[in-house]
């Protein structure tokens, strides 16, 4: 477990790069999958995140799937 800090910073850039299309959703989905454990609010998150990727995980999504993946790591980064 990083700290909350890093995660939040992490998941601001990673949401950032991703609406830009500078990032792969497949990238985006290992990175959400690869976190760690971290406490509430942002462990709750985390795992919702976690869950969604998993299961929206096919190839290619709609743009409604992917305003869903930014919404879910704008939450990561949330307060």
């Amino acid at each position: 477990m990083k700290s909350i800090n890093d995660l939040v910073a992490s998941a601001k850039t990673v949401c950032d790069r991703y609406r830009a299309g500078r990032m792969e959703r497949e990238t985006v989905r290992e990175w959400v999958l690869g976190l760690g454990a971290y406490p509430s609010p942002h462990g709750d998150r985390v795992r919702e995140a976690a869950e969604w990727f998993r299961l929206h995980n096919r190839e290619p999504v709609s743009e409604d799937i992917v305003l869903v993946d930014i919404d879910r790591l704008k939450a990561i980064s949330a307060p």
